[in-house]
């Protein structure tokens, strides 16, 4: 009988062990047509490392300086910087000019009917920015594709075959049919935003970024503008985007891409010409590649899940533009 025992729970395990790899996980959809699994990373040299996090108070910030001109500034130092918690000084743990940071990046892709027209332009300026961007077995990106749902065309990987086999899955589909009740055919952006940073990108290691390549119009999301960005806080990813679209379809809707870049310490761009998607891509490269990491302990302890402003200033510099997002939200007690 035990030996009847050990066998039956050898097969259980065995049948576990075969379980099939594309799956339906949350609300992300993973489609079975050829989706990669995600690639496992080198460990990091020494360099490369990011600082030992001491407690889970430890705040950290990645962020830019820009000259008047637009230009990276590269030579602040520490006692250049003041750091406020809700308009309170807090005192630097950690700072340091940071250019080799593992990235992570997920890539969403509007493929609803008013990027028809630009989806060849948009793919083919990815797959430029991923030969030139992507470190092999450093650098770690995703694809998704959305419209009234979310679909991960390709899982995190730093194969640029990959990536290019995941950017040729992502098409147009013309809607079928004609009811009004029926999500199918809208744009729920907010809600690709949301399931990316809740299951996707928040389980990540390394600096985590979103790249959204649409015009910004959401029609059919379940999740509003603000619980977006408030995901994005708690997963602590930066949202860039590229504001590009059918102007029959009523051009780009700015303002909803600027809110969303801006609070998570990104930036909007809006190609208008010839030459502008690329450039668009090469300066969301040159951000990435160009930060600045501190860390703090907040003198605010209090483990109660509230929102808490940052301010990153530098009283000794005049016409400079600092680039972070705008606050965190606080870890809650464990009950």
């Amino acid at each position: 009988m035990r030996r009847l025992t050990n066998l039956m729970a050898l097969l259980a395990i065995a049948m576990l062990q075969t379980v099939p790899a594309f799956s339906i996980v949350g609300r992300i959809s993973r489609r079975s047509y050829g989706v990669g699994t995600q690639e496992k990373r080198k460990p990091a040299t020494e360099e490369q490392e990011q600082p030992i996090e001491l407690s889970g108070r430890l705040v950290t910030l990645y962020f830019n300086v820009n000259d008047q001109r637009g230009a990276y500034i590269t030579d602040l130092k520490r006692e250049e910087l003041q750091v406020l918690e809700d308009k309170k000084p807090q005192e630097l743990f950690s700072f340091f000019r940071q250019t080799d940071l593992p990235l992570t990046i997920a890539v969403l892709i509007d493929v609803s009917g008013s990027e028809q027209m630009t989806l060849p332009f948009l793919k083919s300026a990815a797959a430029e920015f991923f030969q030139s961007f992507i470190r092999p077995d450093k650098d770690a990106v995703s694809i998704s594709q959305f419209r009234d749902e979310t679909i991960l065309l390709q899982d995190f990987t730093s194969t640029l075959e990959r990536l290019e086999r995941g950017l040729e899955r992502v098409r147009y589909t013309r809607p079928i049919g004609r009811d009004s009740s029926s999500r199918f055919g809208g744009t729920s952006m907010y809600d690709a935003v949301f399931v990316t940073c809740e299951e996707s990108l928040g389980r990540q290691a390394g600096r985590r970024t979103i790249i959204l390549l649409t015009d910004g119009e959401d029609t059919t999301s379940s999740y509003k503008s603000h619980e977006a960005i408030n995901q994005a806080l708690r997963s602590e990813v930066t949202i860039y985007a590229i504001g590009i679209g059918d102007r029959a379809f009523g051009g780009v809707n700015e303002g909803a891409l600027k809110r969303l870049t801006g609070e998570t310490g990104g930036r909007a761009y809006f190609p208008r010409k010839d030459g502008d998607l690329a450039r668009a891509f090469k300066q969301i490269e040159n951000e990435l590649r160009t930060q600045y990491y501190l860390a703090y302990y907040p003198s605010n302890a209090a483990r109660d899940g509230t929102y808490r402003s940052i301010q990153v200033l530098i009283p000794g510099r005049e016409k400079i533009r600092i680039n972070h997002r705008r606050g965190y939200y606080a870890p809650e007690a464990k009950s």
